[in-house]
């Protein structure tokens, strides 16, 4: 009986940790940066390719950011952040205003998408020592790799945003929308 339940209880885990690589909704999950980053990366994507242009202009309130600034928001953030580890920041993103005159669906989406890209690849060039070189910003001396997690944790911070501006327009994010039995959704 003994092994009866051991073998069941590792059968579970197994079959649970197959269906978890198997589900495109667990990609990348605790698989560290890289992993998070690309989860992060295709859910911002999906869920701003989800929402309807028209939308994009949507805010909940006065002087709170629209669809399209926040989404803005994080791709100049990227590109701000990074470029304190060392990448230039582009100039087309130096812009003060970039978030209330960038509104476009597919515009908004391309610096994103760029954006991601960037922060990508700026990592996988990274050396082990690479990320412990210091950095500074707003005055305080931060290692490379703390600069990184920042960009994570930003980005992840305005996902849960942009899910609730998107519940409050009556859209499900790709990934929360019911599986057909077949698992097509």
């Amino acid at each position: 009986m003994k092994t009866l339940l051991i073998w069941f209880a590792l059968s579970a885990t197994m079959l649970h940790a197959h269906a978890a690589t198997q589900n495109p909704q667990y990609e990348g999950i605790w698989e560290g940066y890289d992993g998070e980053w690309g989860h992060v990366s295709r859910q911002l994507i999906a869920l701003a390719e989800a929402i309807p242009a028209d939308k994009y202009s949507w805010r909940p309130g006065p002087g709170i950011r629209s669809i399209s600034e926040v989404l803005m928001h994080i791709a100049q953030a990227n590109f701000y952040l990074l470029s304190v580890t060392g990448p230039k920041m582009p100039s087309d993103m130096a812009k003060d205003n970039l978030e209330k005159t960038v509104t476009s669906k597919a515009a908004v989406i391309a610096d994103l998408k760029r954006s991601f890209d960037a922060v990508k690849t700026a990592r996988a060039q990274l050396k082990p020592d690479d990320l412990e070189r210091k950095v500074t910003i707003d005055g305080k001396t931060v290692p490379v790799d703390g600069m990184y997690l920042r960009i994570l944790v930003h980005d992840n911070e305005h996902m849960g945003q942009l899910v609730a501006y998107a519940r409050m327009n009556g859209i499900v994010p790709p990934w929360s929308r019911p599986t057909t039995p077949g698992g097509s959704r």
